[in-house]
């Protein structure tokens, strides 16, 4: 199962972005969704996650009040609103399907697909 992540870009610290995962040739209803993100020189990290439903959300401290992931099940969509952005949130961004149980945070359950780059300029 891959995703294709989009929407990323240059932006200005305090700006926002709206970042979109989608999937073609099956239905994301099924599975938990998570974003995560690659840093030059660090590891990925998961950043969100959502549950099938869209009812249980888990975010990574670091953008804890910031960020807002959401999923549209008709549109067959998951987004993640980024917004007061900071330069540390340079990275590229992924999204993929997780482990169901997401209440300690996102685990990758799917294989990666293309990311998006997000810069964050100061």
């Amino acid at each position: 199962v891959q995703l294709q992540a989009s929407g990323g870009g240059l932006v200005q610290a305090g700006n926002s972005l709206r970042l979109s995962c989608a999937a073609s040739g099956f239905l994301l209803d099924y599975y938990a969704i998570g974003w995560f993100r690659q840093a030059p020189g660090k590891e990925r990290e998961g950043v969100s996650c959502i549950s099938s439903s869209g009812g249980s959300t888990y975010y990574a401290d670091s953008v804890k009040g910031r960020f807002t992931i959401s999923r549209d099940n008709p549109k067959n969509a998951v987004y993640l609103q980024m917004n007061s952005l900071k330069p540390e949130d340079t990275a590229v961004y992924y999204c993929a399907t997780t482990l169901a149980d997401i209440v300690a945070g996102c685990v990758k359950l799917g294989s990666w697909g293309q990311g998006t780059l997000v810069t964050v300029s100061s």
